[in-house]
Formats: structure tokens, sequence, C-alpha cells
């Protein structure tokens, strides 16, 4: 069988993508089955996690597979010095598949550099995510039947937000429309201005999140404003607050509106937007089970007539 890491999204062609999403549509008919049995994964967490480590998790042993791993590298021999590099060649003897998560943005590509198994980027730093951004692709194309001609609103912490840079470069093929929406602190990143430039993306910016900016979108994509990467708190005080969703904003919305959120929440989607019918985050992770088991056999080299 063929072994690939999952380091970036843009590893992906247009035409895997939506391999992919018809793989995540079969194990979410059907999530429970054997096709990785006599497998071992292991999570390697080295930043905290629970929707991504517990769906990667539940994932693997829907599949039959085995789970090894951790959640707090402070139990692990890197807290002693243990170079990341030997962490993965240690591990790689015991698992066919590391999925991991570093602080360190890179961290995953190197790792796949050494392993000699497959390594899955379950998130490096502010860098890129793209199991979630399989997700999220997923959660596009089931919410509105398309990838194509896409308005986007990507709300929040743009500056840090990996979820947010990985899904603009997944769009690139679908000829998307972003609208940027965040303070001055927490902008698009110039270098991912430069990609949609490079890649005929249609961008448009603003500072003001109101319901007359957002009545033309078809995805709006919230984020947290994420204090772990804040060296100033002063800094994180003065915008963790400043976008707010709320029910009444929705009223003019399109109808085919969904709200996504990578999750954890804090204050950014007001409690009482949840019971709105366009409320899709919860449902967007739970997708999250699906679009993994279809990486995790991906990356162990199964296709599609393998898995029907």
């Amino acid at each position: 069988m063929e072994n690939k890491s999952l380091v970036s999204i843009t590893d992906y062609s247009k035409e895997k993508i939506l391999y992919m999403i018809d793989m995540a549509q079969h194990f979410e008919a059907d999530p429970n089955r054997k096709l990785l049995d006599g497998k071992v994964i292991a999570t390697l967490f080295f930043e905290p996690s629970t929707r991504t480590r517990l769906s990667f998790e539940t994932a693997a042993n829907r599949l039959g597979a085995r789970v090894i791993g951790f959640s707090d590298p402070k139990a692990t021999s890197s807290s002693k010095g243990e170079t990341l590099k030997d962490t993965i060649l240690m591990v790689s003897s015991y698992a066919d598949v590391i999925v991991m998560r570093h602080y360190l943005e890179g961290a995953a590509r190197f790792a796949s550099e050494v392993a000699p198994v497959p390594i899955v980027n379950a998130g490096d730093g502010a860098n890129q995510h793209p199991s979630q951004t399989m997700l999220d692709l997923y959660s596009i194309y089931k919410t509105q039947g398309t990838l194509e001609n896409l308005n986007i609103f990507l709300v929040g912490d743009l500056k840090y937000g990996r979820t947010v840079h990985s899904l603009l470069m997944a769009m690139r093929h679908f000829h998307p429309t972003f609208h940027f929406i965040a303070p001055e602190e927490m902008k698009m990143p110039e270098e991912y201005k430069l990609y949609c430039r490079q890649n005929q993306i249609r961008y448009v910016e603003h500072t003001d999140f109101t319901e007359e900016i957002i009545a033309e979108a078809d995805i709006l994509y919230m984020t947290r404003v994420q204090r772990e990467r804040f060296t100033d708190l002063m800094e994180y005080e003065r915008v963790k607050n400043v976008y707010i969703l709320k029910k009444k904003m929705l009223e003019n919305t399109r109808p085919n509106l969904r709200i996504l959120h990578p999750l954890p929440r804090v204050n950014e989607i007001a409690y009482d937007v949840d019971d709105s019918p366009k409320a899709y985050y919860f449902q967007q992770a739970r997708n999250g089970l699906y679009a993994r088991q279809a990486i995790l056999c991906d990356v162990l080299g199964l296709r599609m007539e393998d898995i029907l």
C-alpha cells in the first residue's frame, strides 16, 4: 500500500479534494468498518485539543485500529529534552500513522521528512490545519450543494487562525469571493493576500462587523481570538470581544447561509444563535469524524474500491 503524509491542504488537488469529500460521504453513511484492523495510530498532541484529538481517535477506533499517544507533552520524554526528531523516529517504530499537533510552524513538514510512516498534520502553530479544512470543505459542500462560486466571510482572528489560512488555500480551486472581517491587529497576513492575488481569488477587507455587511454571505466562518498566540495580554484584552455574532444579525441574511466555527467558542457567537437553523458548527464538528476516517484510510493507501 502507498504511504503519503498530509502536511498541507495544498498537497491536495481539486480532484483529490472532491474525492476525499466523496469518501467522507461513504463513511457518514456507514462509519463502523474494520478497514484498519491490525493498524496502530499514534496521536501526538504537543498542544491542547478536544475535537481534533477525540475525532481522530474515534475515527481510528471505528475503523478497527488501535490508538496510542499523548495529549500532555509534560508526561513524555520531550519534557526531558528529547528532540522532535527522536520522538518521531521512536514512535514510528510503534505506529503505522502519526497524527501530530505542534506549536511550531513547520513541525509537521519536518516530521514528514524524517518519519518512515505517514504524518498527518493536526495543526502546526498558526500555519496549517488540513484535516480541519477537509471537514470544513465537507460541511460547506453538504450545506451548499457545491464548493463553486461561494461568498465566504471569515471573521475574527485572521492573523493567527490556521483554520482560515488552510481554508483560503483549499478554496483556490473553486472561484470563491472572500470577505475578511478583522480588526487591524488581527488582519489577514499579507502573505495570504498575496496568495489570493497570485491565484485570482477575489477578496474584500472590512473592519466593521454588521448585519448589512454579512447580508450576502453563503458561509459565515467565525473564529475565536486565540489568547495562546499573544505575547501582549493587553492587546488580547483589547480585541477579544470586538466581534460578537448575535441572532438578530441573521434576520436579513440569505436562506442558505450557514455559520461555521472550528471551536472552541469563547464569546464570539452568542448562545441565542445556537437554535437558529443557520447555525452549523456542532454538525461541522461531527463531520470531522467522517473526514478524518477518509484521511486515515487515504494516507495508508486505501482506495475508494477498498471502502465500498
